[in-house]
């Protein structure tokens, strides 16, 4: 969405969304059932001339009475040189954690190619190539085992951001990632896709819709395969 802000004269764009949720709606006095819910997502994006600087962060946080039941998260922090040249290239460094999955902790280190497949005033479509690290650390369901993961990888993307009109924008990209592991002498994939369809309310709020899934074949541990997240919410522009 940062991406595709009018105003040039602008170099430091700001966007953050909350949501908090709490309530007792408990079915008798005797079997208590206290909910709290949080999320927060904020995105950076700062272009003085040539190159741009951008950070996405998102963090999810549900509890039911005393246990956590959802505790996710990423912080992932971009740099795009010589981004107006119909080649440009990137780096990237991602954290993020997935407790109820058993992803303590994921590390990823990476770069590439990017190359302007179309691209006007109001669309843009590009596609990306690269490859990074990945460091990963999983405990096994129901047990005190972790299992350390380091694989390279190849990431590669397409990526579609476009103003329908004055009021409503969408931004989809689909990622590809894949890189051999020796442990099982395969590959191992990952498909990943995210969706996000916002309306302009006023200058300063917006009704933003996302969509985001991912599938991995051969996960580290076994869990499920194919994952998924409808949210709709309010965002405030700062």
């Amino acid at each position: 969405k940062l991406r595709m802000e009018q105003d040039t004269a602008k170099n430091l764009l700001a966007k953050t969304t909350i949501g908090l949720t709490a309530n007792n709606r408990s079915g008798a006095e005797d079997e208590p059932a206290h909910l709290f819910a949080f999320n927060l997502d904020v995105n950076l994006m700062y272009y003085p001339g040539k190159h741009a600087y951008i950070l996405v962060s998102k963090f999810d946080y549900l509890k039911v009475n005393q246990e956590g039941l959802m505790n996710f998260g990423y912080l992932h922090a971009r740099s795009n040189f010589l981004r107006e040249r119909k080649f440009n290239y990137e780096t990237f460094i991602q954290y993020s954690f997935d407790n109820a999955r058993g992803l303590d902790n994921r590390w990823i280190y990476g770069g590439g190619l990017r190359h302007d497949i179309f691209k006007t005033d109001k669309t843009t479509f590009l596609i990306g190539v690269g490859g990074m690290f990945e460091q990963e650390r999983w405990r096994f369901p129901h047990a005190e085992r972790y299992l350390r993961a380091d694989l390279f990888k190849s990431s590669n993307y397409l990526s579609l951001q476009s103003a329908l009109n004055d009021y409503i924008d969408l931004n989809l990209v689909h990622y590809y990632q894949t890189g051999f592991d020796s442990a099982i002498d395969s590959f191992r994939n990952r498909l990943s896709l995210s969706v996000i369809l916002n309306a302009k309310l006023t200058d300063k709020l917006s009704l933003t819709n996302s969509f985001d899934m991912a599938y991995e074949d051969k996960p580290i541990i076994p869990i499920t395969k194919y994952i998924y997240t409808l949210k709709t919410g309010i965002s405030i522009n700062l």
